[in-house]
């Protein structure tokens, strides 16, 4: 067994590390490497500047080599013996294959491109300047790379398991919703159902159409991710096989492993919403109730200091204001109203439903509502027809009149306390409430296209005009 080592060894070193057969007119370089003359002669071929060892990558600047007829000799002998060479140092050595383009044995490995190369090949202006490593030490390494990235993979095989699995709980829970706003709508629309027909048909149908397209991309979604996860799991199952595999096998697979793992893009997250819209059934005020409105869409409108008449002074929470006989220093704004005690909401609004209330008490002359933009400096809260502006007063002489672009005699059946003011921009509405019956006043119909803001006339006497929070009607 000593013996048939020994002549494996011999046989070893008696082959030339480039085309793995025994020297044929050995050559020994500076750096002490021995190749056939014809290999080395083939690896500096193309080379002009620097001719590198085939090796160790050593440079040198010429040409420079000597012929070894020992080593010839040594080889020539061992050839001799007939003995089998040793498969110790390359046992998958069938694997060893030869490169297509120089008929060379593919003995070297390019880190940056992940190719299998021969000496040749790494001589090549594509790998001259990259790093190669022989296949015995660049295997190790890469082979690590590839056991590191199994857990990884695992792990995101896990996280996408359960995104699918919470995907499919939110969709059940999508189904009750929507079954839930059925039962809504049709409550709702059964008070009306002579007067609106239609309208409950339209509501109800674009809930379904909304239902279905939402459980449409959760389901595009579900599928993505369920594709994802698949490719991630045979890329899995891939990596594992391979990582098992010969070095030559690992390191082969590495640029087919990389391009699939570069392809398997995540797909973004679920960006659907996986809730119903707001219940969008366009009722006419009058029949969607006021406390309904109140409790869907009040929202906390306050005075603008800087459009109160310079009689006007308004509280610091913005809620109160108060007419007095003398006139304040103010500074000038060009929104500010000179002619009229009058002031402006803080708050504007471009879309949307909002309802909010004002406190007009025992006040002998008021007026609230809304205006398109700013009014004219010259504006005097008159009672008359006027485009961009819907309002509801109390006068004096002529008691409860709607107007701006239409005037109209409002005749309550319950003196107001408090005045409840609901815009529906999208709908076109705006309309005035008695609180203390719940009734409706007036209703103003305008396609609105600009920015709406609350408007409040406070009248000549001391008593106060107050803006009611949620927190002060609950008291």
């Amino acid at each position: 067994m000593a013996f048939a080592s020994t002549v494996a060894s011999l046989q070893e070193e008696s082959c030339c590390p480039v085309c793995l057969d025994y020297f044929k007119d050995p050559v020994t370089i500076d750096c002490g490497h021995n190749f056939c003359c014809d290999c080395l002669s083939a690896c500096w071929e193309d080379l002009a500047d620097t001719f590198p060892c085939p090796i160790c990558r050593f440079s040198y600047y010429d040409r420079s080599f000597r012929r070894n007829p020992q080593l010839r000799s040594l080889a020539e002998a061992v050839q001799k013996l007939g003995v089998r060479r040793s498969k110790r140092k390359w046992p998958q050595q069938p694997e060893r294959a030869a490169c297509k383009k120089h008929h060379q044995a593919l003995t070297l490995f390019c880190d940056k491109d992940l190719e299998l190369l021969c000496t040749r090949c790494s001589f090549t202006p594509k790998h001259l300047d990259h790093h190669v490593s022989p296949i015995e030490s660049a295997a190790p390494h890469h082979r690590g790379l590839l056991e590191g990235r199994v857990e990884p993979l695992r792990s995101r095989v896990e996280q996408l398991e359960k995104m699918i699995a919470l995907q499919g709980s939110k969709t059940l829970e999508l189904r009750k919703e929507a079954e839930a706003r059925r039962r809504e709508i049709e409550e709702e629309f059964e008070q009306v159902r002579q007067f609106l027909q239609g309208e409950q048909e339209a509501a109800l149908r674009k809930t379904r159409e909304e239902e279905v397209q939402i459980l449409a991309e959760v389901n595009r979604s579900l599928g993505a991710f369920s594709a994802h996860a698949s490719g991630l799991k045979r890329l899995l199952k891939h990596v594992e096989n391979r990582s098992e595999g010969s070095d030559v096998a690992v390191l082969r697979s590495l640029k087919g492993i990389e391009d699939r793992w570069q392809k398997l893009r995540r797909p973004d997250s679920c960006t659907c919403t996986l809730e119903l819209s707001g219940f969008e059934v366009r009722l006419p005020a009058q029949f969607s109730g006021l406390g309904r409105i109140a409790q869907h869409f009040r929202v906390q409108v306050l005075y603008d200091p800087a459009t109160a008449h310079p009689q006007l002074t308004v509280s610091g929470d913005k809620k109160t204001v108060h007419y007095h006989d003398t006139w304040r220093t103010v500074c000038y704004a060009p929104r500010r109203f000179y002619l009229c005690p009058a002031v402006l909401g803080l708050q504007s609004f471009t879309s949307g439903r909002h309802y909010w209330e004002v406190e007009v008490g025992t006040k002998p002359k008021w007026t609230l509502g809304a205006c398109r933009g700013c009014l004219p400096r010259n504006w005097r809260n008159a009672v008359t027809a006027c485009p961009g502006f819907w309002a509801l007063g109390r006068c004096v002489d002529t008691g409860y009149l709607a107007f701006g672009p239409q005037k109209a005699q409002i005749v309550p059946k319950v003196r107001p306390s408090k005045i409840g003011v609901f815009l529906d921009y999208e709908l076109g509405e705006i309309s005035f409430y008695n609180v203390d019956d719940g009734s409706l006043l007036h209703t103003f119909h305008h396609r609105f296209t600009k920015t709406i803001w609350p408007y409040f006339y406070i009248g000549r006497d001391p008593e106060p005009l107050k803006l009611l929070s949620v927190s002060d009607d609950e008291m």
